[in-house]
């Protein structure tokens, strides 16, 4: 049994190709992953912004809510 490998040089190129052509895909993929996870980082720190300002607001009213009812 001879079992002699030969490469085909058409067959070749054309997978060639194909791998550089996904290998482009995944590039912008990644860079899309990338900037996907920026923004939800950035909307992440946002959110955490509007309770520590919406907190601060009403521990403000709330004392000054308690120091009228008092006086």
């Amino acid at each position: 049994m001879d079992m002699a490998f030969e490469i085909d040089p058409v067959k070749y190129g054309v997978l060639w190709q194909k791998v550089e052509s996904m290998e482009a895909k995944i590039d912008k993929m990644e860079t899309s992953i990338d900037t996907l996870v920026a923004m939800a980082n950035q909307g992440r720190g946002g959110f955490w912004m509007g309770m520590v300002v919406v907190s601060a607001l009403g521990s403000i009213l709330g004392y000054v809510g308690n120091w009228i009812g008092k006086h």
